[in-house]
C-alpha cells in the first residue's frame, strides 16, 4: 500500500487506476467521476506490481449549519473484481481514515455501502443535504441518507442531523 498525490503518479499508474475503476464499476465510471477522483492523495494497493485497490482523498469545503469545514472527500474507492474479498479495500480505507484524521476537520463520502465504511468509524449523515450554487442553496433530497462523514478532533461534537452542503461541481455534486 502506498500513498501519493496525483502529481506524483506516473501516467501509467493513473491509467492503471482508471482501468481498475472502470472494471470495478462495470464501465459505469464517467469522465466526471474520474475528474473528482484526481487532484488529491491516492491510496493504492498493489500486488505483484498491479494496482488491485484504490481510494483517493480530495480537498473540499463542506458546510454544516453554515460552518465551513475543511473536508477530505473520498472518491474512487474500488477493488479489482478478481481481487475482491481479500481486504484490499479495507487496507486502503484504514489509511484514508488515518490521513483524514491528521489533515482535515472532517471526512465525507457518498455511498450506499454503509456497513463497509462504518467499520472505519464513518457515520451516516441524518440531516438534510444541500448543494451551494451561484443562485443559492439547492436541496439535494435524492442524496439524503447516502452521505457519510468521519468526525475528526475538530468535529467530535458535530450534529449529524444539521443541514450539510457541498459546492456544486460537474457530474455528481456529492
Amino acid at each position: 500500500m502506498r500513498a501519493a498525490t496525483t502529481a506524483e503518479l506516473t501516467p501509467a499508474t493513473l491509467a492503471d487506476i482508471r482501468a481498475l475503476l472502470l472494471a470495478a464499476f462495470e464501465n459505469d465510471f464517467p469522465e466526471e467521476d474520474w475528474e473528482h477522483t484526481i487532484g488529491g492523495v491516492h491510496f493504492i494497493v498493489e500486488e505483484e506490481g498491479s494496482v488491485v485497490a484504490h481510494a483517493s482523498v480530495v480537498p473540499r469545503v463542506l458546510e454544516v449549519d453554515s460552518r465551513p469545514l475543511r473536508t477530505g472527500y473520498v472518491e474512487g474507492v474500488a477493488t479489482d473484481p478478481a481481487h475482491q474479498r481479500k481486504r484490499f479495500a479495507s487496507l486502503a480505507m484504514t489509511a484514508v481514515s488515518e490521513h483524514i484524521g491528521g489533515q482535515y476537520e472532517m471526512g465525507a463520502l457518498g455511498t450506499d455501502l454503509f456497513s463497509f465504511y462504518e467499520r472505519f468509524g464513518w457515520e451516516r449523515w441524518r440531516g438534510p443535504t444541500y448543494v451551494r450554487r451561484a443562485d443559492g442553496l439547492f436541496h439535494s433530497k435524492d442524496e439524503e441518507g447516502y452521505v457519510m462523514v468521519l468526525r475528526c478532533e475538530a468535529t467530535e461534537d458535530l450534529d449529524l442531523s444539521a443541514p450539510i452542503s457541498c459546492e456544486e461541481r460537474s457530474g455528481d455534486d456529492w
